[in-house]
């Protein structure tokens, strides 16, 4: 699936179930790539309010989604660690 630079209401509004969910867990993948590496790079100085700009963008990204899955009563799909 190919994501939107920008994601909006109107995007969101426009994906079945499945497809929100695929979303969900893609953008939930770039976000914690990103944030693990700021974890190990900073440490106990680790702040995500602080952290890069592309760890933020991830974050908004993603929680924006993962908010409508939530809103639509969906459980989002988590690979085991």
């Amino acid at each position: 699936m190919k994501l939107p630079e920008r994601i909006t209401g109107d995007w969101m509004d426009s994906l079945e179930n499945d497809r929100l969910l695929d979303a969900e867990l893609s953008l939930h993948g770039v976000f914690s790539k990103l944030e693990r590496a700021e974890k190990k790079r900073l440490g106990e100085k680790y702040d995500m309010m602080k952290g890069s700009p592309e760890l933020l963008d991830a974050w908004g990204r993603w929680s924006r989604v993962n908010n409508e899955a939530r809103v639509r009563g969906l459980h989002m799909r988590r690979a085991s660690r």
